[in-house]
């Protein structure tokens, strides 16, 4: 059952502790049978959403990874407002991708293909609309799919973000490149290795830096982008990711780190740009991880730690929003998957419009009584 919780409510890596020092997982009922697609929750901003897939290769690098390759290959999926309401929507990942996930976490009693079916809101290949639009750089857990944070990216496409989601190759379950080529997970059995989280974050500021040089040139509908005005954002390792991307790409403005360990060192003479830690319980200060209350001290601009009661290292990505799709009852302590979703989707969308938009959001100043299970760190949130 301990397994097949891992599954439902993540695609998470709740054995890597060396990438997220996870929160272990509770256990479950069993539905009696699975619900049938998981529908993705609609997005709240004005504009209907469009995306897209790149595929870029990077031949300045070594693929770190896989050997027998003399470059760096990576998907990005894009999303961003456009005009048009109707269309096909966008699968949220292949059949292969969803057999892969479920065989690698042990999911058995539902079709190969369940995930696959998930219904998203975003229309397939259609125009970008807008200009001068903020970009956001998503990065996603160690194991997952880029699609496991699909929700978020929609929601800020559909407030007028161009939304860049990186699929680090060989680092998740299953990447599909072209000509139907699937990258599996390489990496995945050396995630106990002295120094794995600093060498992966390392890799994916490297991933980052590149997608924003050649996205420009290789995205046809990039003239839309103010490439003046960039952030990160990422859960577990892939927020980890976006404090090294930051550190290291002075293009990355401001950035947020949802449930991971931080890896990246920042200088001790401090970090200036804005940044926003978004966690669980194991996340309050003096907790099972301590990197977050080491690099509170060294970022000396703004600056956020919050946390969100009832929530586990899974409550950030789409994963809650599958149980009902695999067949699973979560317990009744945890954060609902609708509320964790809309928790996450408000303050980042918050962060994100407060410093790419220069938009003051007094929801980030001080605890709200709409969204009281959101506690404001290190001074009013102590250990419960």
């Amino acid at each position: 059952m301990r397994q097949i919780l891992a599954v439902v409510a993540g695609l998470v890596v709740l054995a890597a502790s060396a990438c997220s020092a996870p929160t272990p997982p509770r256990s479950a009922a069993p539905s009696p049978t699975p619900t049938g697609p998981a529908t993705l929750p609609a997005p709240t901003g004005t504009h209907p959403v469009g995306t897209t897939a790149l595929y870029l290769k990077d031949a300045s690098r070594p693929d770190p990874w896989n050997l027998d390759v003399d470059a760096r290959e990576l998907k990005v999926t894009l999303w961003y407002p456009t005009k048009q309401r109707d269309g096909q929507r966008a699968p949220y990942m292949t059949p292969k991708e969803s057999e892969l996930a479920l065989r690698h976490l042990g999911i058995g009693g539902v079709p190969n293909d369940t995930l696959s079916g998930t219904r998203t809101n975003a229309v397939k290949g259609a125009e970008p609309a807008g200009r001068k639009l903020p970009l956001v750089v998503l990065s996603p857990g160690f194991t997952n799919p880029m699609s496991t944070l699909t929700s978020l990216a929609e929601e800020l496409a559909s407030r007028g973000y161009v939304v860049a989601g990186i699929d680090h190759t060989y680092e998740s379950y299953a990447t599909t490149l072209p000509g139907g080529r699937v990258a599996e997970c390489l990496a995945c059995d050396s995630d106990t290795d002295a120094g794995f989280g600093t060498g992966v974050v390392a890799g994916r500021a490297a991933d980052v830096s590149f997608v924003l040089d050649e996205l420009p040139s290789k995205w046809e509908g990039s003239d839309v982008i103010d490439r003046s005005r960039i952030a990160m954002v990422g859960q577990s390792i892939g927020g980890a990711g976006a404090m090294a991307a930051m550190v290291k790409d002075p293009r990355v403005r401001a950035g947020v780190e949802m449930d991971g360990t931080t890896y990246a060192r920042i200088p001790k003479s401090g970090f200036t740009r804005p940044f926003m830690f978004l966690g669980s319980a194991q996340h309050l200060p003096g907790g099972r991880d301590t990197s977050w209350d080491r690099d509170w001290k060294l970022l000396t601009g703004w600056k956020r730690w919050l946390v969100l009661t009832g929530s586990e290292h899974r409550s950030f990505t789409d994963a809650p929003l599958m149980a009902g799709a695999l067949g699973i009852t979560p317990t009744a302590d945890v954060l609902p998957a609708a509320r964790a979703a809309e928790l996450t989707r408000t303050y980042v969308a918050a962060f994100l419009d407060q410093h790419l938009r220069s938009r003051r959001q007094p929801l980030l100043d001080k605890p709200s009584s709409r969204y009281p299970e959101v506690r404001f760190c290190p001074a009013t949130c102590g250990r419960s």
